[in-house]
């Protein structure tokens, strides 16, 4: 039984972990050197943006590429929408790198520039969650997983993984009254997923 399951979801296994991989360390690409005169210190203090940035992406990334593995963990079969749900996951995963730039780049400016960086960067992370909650509910209510989930337990399942939907997509209105709030707000959900979300039946 395991090792039929390890190669239902093994491929699907290794190519996400490929695309978070990659996801992950295109970060640490945009930081930059600051080519200023003067103080190096006040030099890398007036970065604050991009290691601001740079710590919460590499944390979400990092929680969903965890979370994905205890996903994976208890689906032990795959069928079609499940593979396109992961690939939709994966979009919006791979893409991070961008918004990520982006913010950082436009956070210390403040005004209309900023508050739109912010809400790209969190309708970004709205979409990834949306998917990642689409994969988990297809897995449970498809009867994709190795050990069935009663049907209360189905829904807390379930809505563990949504309620942080709500939170990033309420994060797109906040990215215009304050980015660096916004940011500060996205780590913190970040760290809600860093608490097991599959256990729990």
């Amino acid at each position: 039984m395991h090792a039929d399951a390890d190669r239902e979801t093994g491929r699907l296994e290794a190519f996400s972990d490929g695309v978070f991989a990659i996801a992950i360390t295109l970060l640490v690409l945009e930081l930059r050197v600051p080519s200023g005169h003067g103080s190096l210190w006040r030099s890398l203090t007036h970065e604050w943006p991009q290691f601001a940035a740079y710590l919460t992406s590499f944390l979400i990334i990092g929680i969903m590429w965890v979370n994905h593995h205890s996903m994976f963990r208890e689906i032990v079969r795959t069928d079609r929408p499940l593979l396109f749900l992961n690939l939709f996951l994966l979009l919006w995963t791979a893409l991070l790198p961008y918004p990520t730039e982006l913010i950082a780049d436009y956070l210390r400016a403040g005004g209309t520039d900023a508050h739109t960086a912010a809400a790209v960067y969190s309708l970004n992370l709205t979409l990834a969650a949306v998917a990642f909650s689409a994969l988990w509910t297809r897995a449970v209510r498809r009867n994709l997983l190795g050990t069935p989930l009663p049907p209360d337990a189905q829904w807390r399942s379930i809505g563990r993984f949504s309620v942080g939907t709500l939170i990033y997509a309420a994060t797109i209105g906040l990215s215009f009254l304050s980015a660096p709030v916004t940011l500060a707000v996205q780590f913190v959900i970040a760290l809600y997923y860093a608490f097991e979300q599959v256990i729990g039946r």
